[in-house]
């Protein structure tokens, strides 16, 4: 079913391989884990380490924070990019918490692939590198649908490492109900608390991927972006960077949080 009602309220930062894994590990288990003596052990099997970061989305009203001068003894803020706070987004209705951890969440969805490696930080402590934090995206195929029931495609959590990273591999998304495409995705730094946001990709590289197959079986919009007031809202700050990459693209980001 195509999402045509992705609304909700904005996200909240406070108190409050392929296919699916035959035995997926529990998201909140490993938050606890990685708490505990066996936290290294966790992170390490939980997710693996991108290449590397572009610069954070954030709030037009946020001043970038100045990461502090690395230290040798501190080798995970001598690596704190630059950043600013994400910006909140809603859920939307087909959000579902099925803490299925895996990297690999196409399970089977063709597409362009994309691999998406992502920074956690918490701005208001200089940018540092959060690690354990349990990362959850979800988005529509190709055909703008969304798993529903007992189906689980494109869906997924990642624990980030000790650096704050993680990745994940998947498709481009395809298009939907006068929405601009995008990648939903929810930070737990611990689990109590989340901020929810959503990714979205260049327009002008969306109307050439969707071109190919298997987008190309229906008529994209002309404007796949602009017809969306929320990516005109915050586009600027919540747009991918994407690269090309064998036969679909990367992109990296840094997602701040307070």
């Amino acid at each position: 079913m195509a999402e045509n009602n992705d609304t909700g309220n904005g996200g909240t930062s406070g108190n409050s391989s392929s296919g699916a894994l035959s035995s997926p590990a529990s998201r909140r288990a490993l938050l606890l884990a990685a708490g505990s003596a066996g936290a290294a052990a966790v992170l390490s099997a939980a997710c693996a380490a991108p290449a590397g970061t572009r610069g954070a989305a954030g709030v037009p009203s946020a001043s970038p924070a100045r990461p502090p001068s690395p230290t040798p003894s501190d080798p995970a803020r001598a690596a704190a990019p630059a950043c600013v706070l994400a910006v909140g987004a809603g859920a939307g209705p087909y959000y579902l918490d099925l803490d299925l951890v895996r990297s690999d969440i196409t399970q089977g969805r063709g597409g362009v692939p994309l691999r998406l490696d992502l920074t956690v930080v918490r701005v208001p402590d200089g940018c540092r590198p959060l690690a354990a934090a349990g990362v959850e995206v979800w988005h529509a195929d190709a055909d703008g649908d969304y798993s529903t029931g007992k189906d689980t495609f494109l869906r997924g959590t990642q624990i980030t490492d000790r650096t704050g990273r993680c990745t994940f591999h998947t498709i481009v998304p395809g298009w939907y109900a006068g929405l601009a495409p995008h990648i939903h995705f929810k930070v737990r730094p611990d689990t109590r608390t989340e901020t929810t946001s959503q990714f979205f990709f260049p327009e002008d590289l969306l109307t050439r991927i969707y071109t190919r197959q298997p987008y190309a079986r229906r008529t994209p919009p002309e404007h796949p972006n602009r017809r969306d007031s929320r990516y005109r809202a915050a586009g600027q700050t919540m747009t991918l960077t994407l690269t090309p990459d064998g036969n679909g693209y990367r992109a990296a980001s840094t997602v701040g949080i307070a």
